[in-house]
């Protein structure tokens, strides 16, 4: 009995995967990101080891993002998208944590700085479809995040040198997407995300929201969405750097699949 049952899901995936596109899919996609910035970095303290972060302040700021994804009807390789996501944000505080420093320059307490932190990466997913129909499509696979940030600290009336501090790195994460179709209106509702997590470090980011087929018909469809977004980045030493730091916000975008 247990055999059969197994039997039937595995058909019923083998099923939903020749459904897929029965030709190749191309898709081209990207939206204008509303973007709240809050969170904290820092280094090691030279003289107690300890990490000393401080909470800084950050403008709202307005971000982009695009994809391109390739799909095919080849059940065993892996369908690719291909993501870029800027994260560029500045701001102003006033440093309250004693023996705070970053790039080997010591702010003392009531300094007031000015901060840029940005931060971008390309995502390369590779994944498959499990299910692909008209009221549900679900996807699932890895993807290899490329992450290139940059760091500065200045002091507002210049007295003290611009500190800089730049990191990389490439992080493996889990990647999962589902889209709802809601039957004769022309509207879904999806949501997608990426997640990894590895010693004292975790990163991830996480959208949903609402589609609406704009154009439906054999040549092209085009899909206009809303929805709100986050982005968390919680790492540990990574090129020096310890920071946790949050995005988010509404975002508006549009589709289109060739």
């Amino acid at each position: 009995m247990k055999k059969t049952i197994i039997a039937a899901g595995l058909a019923t995936l083998l099923t939903a995967s020749v459904q897929a596109d029965t030709l190749l899919g191309l898709y081209i996609g990207g939206h204008v990101w509303d973007v709240q910035t809050t969170g904290t970095f820092g280094e090691k303290s030279s003289t107690s080891g300890e990490v000393i972060s401080q909470n800084f302040n950050f403008d709202d700021q307005q971000q982009g993002s695009f994809y391109i994804a390739l799909e095919h009807p080849i059940p065993l390789i892996p369908n690719i998208k291909i993501s870029s996501t800027v994260l560029d944000t500045d701001g102003q505080t006033t440093i309250t944590e004693d023996d705070f420093s970053f790039g080997d320059i010591s702010y003392p307490v009531d300094t007031t700085v000015d901060t840029v932190f940005d931060v971008s990466y390309i995502d390369y997913t590779f994944y498959y479809e499990i299910l692909d129909n008209d009221l549900i499509t679900f996807d699932i696979g890895i993807t290899a995040r490329d992450i290139d940030g940059n760091i500065s600290i200045t002091d507002d009336i210049g007295v003290l040198s611009l500190s800089n501090e730049e990191f990389t790195a490439v992080v493996p994460m889990l990647y999962g997407s589902a889209i709802i179709g809601l039957p004769f209106t022309g509207f879904n509702v999806f949501a997608q995300g990426n997640y990894t997590g590895y010693d004292d470090s975790s990163i991830y980011d996480f959208q949903a929201g609402v589609s609406y087929a704009l154009l439906d018909n054999l040549a092209v469809d085009l899909d206009l969405e809303i929805g709100y977004k986050v982005v968390k980045m919680d790492i540990e030493d990574i090129d020096d750097v310890y920071a946790d730091m949050e995005f988010k916000g509404i975002f508006a975008g549009a589709t289109v699949h060739f």
